[in-house]
């Protein structure tokens, strides 16, 4: 039994296991390795070399409380999920589509990731994929005709959408900062954590564009089309 096994454990151990029980229910994603801006580098995580040693028994804790966690050991990851489905964290749409284009960013990139699984990129370089893809629109003027109003096109990322959409990723361990300061409202360097895979399979990726594929084509024929109106997406 798991609480047979929970107290053999010393009162330092029992602090740690519970500790680390916390952190998984808060942020729901651990990585092996994480990059540490001040060492500039990439470091092995001490909290999942914890969850690592307690994993059987936090398996066994968490499965009686309607959880379950999974370990990916190729690409070095834990994942929470509720059996029940229950304890969704429900993402604006700008962060789900900023997710989205991360993992396709991820795909592109992972032959050449590091060793960690790993995958570097930008803000900047999201911003401008998720354009290409048509998920942010640029302003459009058509030439002015005597009698005929301009009509225009806008809907740019502000700097809020972009903080708060690496903000959660990063909460939930999907992505990090390279830099040692605060998140920017200009942009980072950003690390694209295996994790994502978690959230968005191989299998799902198909699913993924034709949503993406659908969204583009709401944004061209309605262009007063609101956020609320084309995705409300969940996440663990």
């Amino acid at each position: 039994m798991w609480n047979q096994d929970y107290e053999n454990l010393t009162s330092g151990e029992k602090d740690e296991f519970r500790r680390i029980a916390n952190y998984l229910l808060s942020h729901t994603y651990l990585t092996r390795y994480k990059y540490v801006p001040t060492e500039q580098m990439t470091l092995p995580n001490k909290d999942y070399q914890i969850a690592t040693r307690f994993y059987g028994l936090l398996n066994a804790y968490f499965e009686i409380t309607g959880w379950r966690l999974n370990k990916d050991d190729n690409y070095g990851f834990m994942s929470l999920t509720n059996i029940f489905d229950h304890n969704r964290y429900r993402l604006e749409q700008f962060t789900t589509l900023f997710l989205y284009t991360c993992r396709l960013i991820y795909e592109e990139k992972r032959e050449d990731a590091s060793s960690f699984h790993t995958v570097i990129t930008s803000t900047s370089e999201v911003i401008e994929k998720m354009m290409a893809l048509g998920l942010l629109r640029v302003k459009e003027e058509k030439p002015f005709t005597k009698g005929v109003k301009s009509k225009q096109k806008d809907r740019r990322t502000t700097q809020k959408e972009r903080l708060e959409a690496q903000r959660a990723l990063a909460h939930f361990n999907i992505i990090e900062k390279m830099e040692a300061t605060a998140w920017e409202p200009d942009g980072n360097q950003i690390i694209i954590l295996p994790s994502i895979l978690a959230i968005i399979s191989n299998q799902g990726i198909n699913d993924m564009m034709s949503k993406l594929e659908e969204i583009s084509r709401d944004f061209e024929q309605n262009p007063d089309i609101g956020e609320e109106e084309i995705i409300q997406e969940d996440a663990q």
